[in-house]
């Protein structure tokens, strides 16, 4: 039986320039027991030593860090193996060029801890997290202090109402390994964005959770080829189709029903996901597009019709769907104005 507390999967792509200090970090967070381990999966990296530096890390720490090499999938492949490979009763992912605060993480491994004398550990652990814009020495942390109950153990049905700007990302989410393991969680190969599967397909299953007031993940903005750059995201609008696609596929409008609260969370998040796809649709503007954009929708109500009803007329999918150059004006200046206030890419 492993004695890891948490797994922590870094998938890297050419990350030799700054994937050193995500691993210090976690390294950090070790004790005595060593009970932490790091899996770095090289993702094919072809253009600099990922592989090397991966490797020179696990001769210095054979015991917590595991260097894994693999064919290029993307990023949700590199997930998928780290989850496959983890020993950790929990698992976090952690991007090659953000990093964890090791002061305001101590806290969330002080919980992590306590869960392993426990007959049924928590299912979701959650911390806060930062935008961070090195290079404009901006930081904007999101924090759940008005929606989530804090320092208890907690279910779907003790949640208050989540912002727009308070969506759990996999910066905040630490599952209980088995759980996703359990659910047979499988992100698709060679596709951006699949982090939002990852926070949104585990969620009916999770029964119990915790979370804690600390300004835990730091996420990196910055680079220009940022899978968050606006004009990257608009050159990859199919691949933000198909997640949006795989997350409707996985909501059961009748079992979500079973827990308002769940379900309420549920459809504001897929709203926000058919949001964005009509927003850079419409920020490309080319006939294709404007069909890409209503067979999306065809898509939502083929596969529910009260779950197409229910999107359609939220503020967001009416907001997002005005016809006309109106409309589309005010989509786009809505999307800029949240860019503004949130600084998300």
């Amino acid at each position: 039986m492993s004695n890891k507390v948490i797994t922590f999967a870094i998938p890297c792509y050419n990350s030799a320039e700054y994937m050193d200090k995500c691993i210090e970090h976690l390294l950090a967070l070790n004790n005595e027991d060593d009970d932490v381990e790091i899996l770095i999966i090289d993702d094919g990296s072809q253009k600099d030593y990922t592989l090397n530096i991966a490797k020179g890390w696990e001769f210095k720490h054979p015991t917590t860090v595991r260097a894994i090499h693999q064919e290029n999938g993307g990023h949700g492949e590199a997930v998928n193996t780290g989850l496959k490979n983890a020993t950790g009763l929990y698992f976090k992912v952690v991007d090659s060029d953000d990093w964890l605060d090791v002061k305001n993480t101590n806290p969330i491994m002080e919980y992590l801890r306590c869960q392993v004398e426990r007959d049924k550990a928590t299912d979701l652990v959650i911390g806060n997290y930062v935008y961070n814009k090195v290079f404009a020495n901006q930081q904007t942390p999101i924090n759940y202090t008005n929606c989530l109950p804090t320092n208890i153990e907690f279910s779907w049905n003790l949640t208050g109402g989540f912002k727009a700007s308070q969506y759990l990302l996999m910066h905040s989410a630490i599952y209980r390994t088995q759980l996703l393991k359990d659910i047979g969680l499988k992100l698709p190969k060679h596709t951006f964005y699949v982090d939002n599967i990852f926070v949104y397909v585990p969620l009916p299953h999770v029964q119990t959770m915790y979370y804690i007031d600390t300004n835990m993940y730091m996420y990196f903005i910055g680079r220009e080829d940022q899978s968050v750059n606006t004009d990257v995201m608009k050159g990859r609008i199919d691949q933000q189709i198909k997640i949006t696609k795989i997350m409707i596929d996985a909501t059961d409008l009748d079992e979500l029903k079973k827990c308002p609260k769940l379900m309420k969370y549920m459809l504001s998040y897929l709203s926000m996901m058919m949001c964005i796809c009509s927003v850079f649709l419409r920020m490309r503007g080319e006939k294709i597009d404007e069909e890409k954009r209503a067979e999306l929708w065809d898509y939502v109500k083929k596969h529910n019709k009260e779950l197409y009803e229910k999107l359609r007329h939220s503020l967001l999918g009416f907001g997002t769907n005005i016809p006309g150059p109106i409309g589309k004006a005010i989509a786009i200046g809505g999307y800029n104005v949240a860019q503004k206030l949130f600084a998300f890419n």
